[in-house]
């Protein structure tokens, strides 16, 4: 698996803009698509809500890609 650090200057970033900002999506069609079919994980959880807000220290899975919000 390989983990990456994404910093943000924001208070959040929504779910679905973190995938396309990251880089594990080409487009917010693309993530939209994961999200609604179960296989993205925020905190170890399945989650379906792409507008999903996340902060600092919150840790985003898709496939063997991690990514953890700083």
């Amino acid at each position: 698996m390989s983990a990456k650090t994404v910093n943000i200057t924001t208070e959040f970033i929504k779910l679905d803009s973190l995938l396309k900002f990251a880089g594990l999506t080409d487009t917010g069609g693309e993530a939209k698509e994961l999200i609604a079919g179960g296989e993205v994980l925020v905190n170890g959880e399945v989650c379906t809500m792409r507008g999903k807000k996340l902060r600092t220290g919150d840790k985003v899975q898709l496939g063997e890609d991690e990514v953890v919000i700083g």
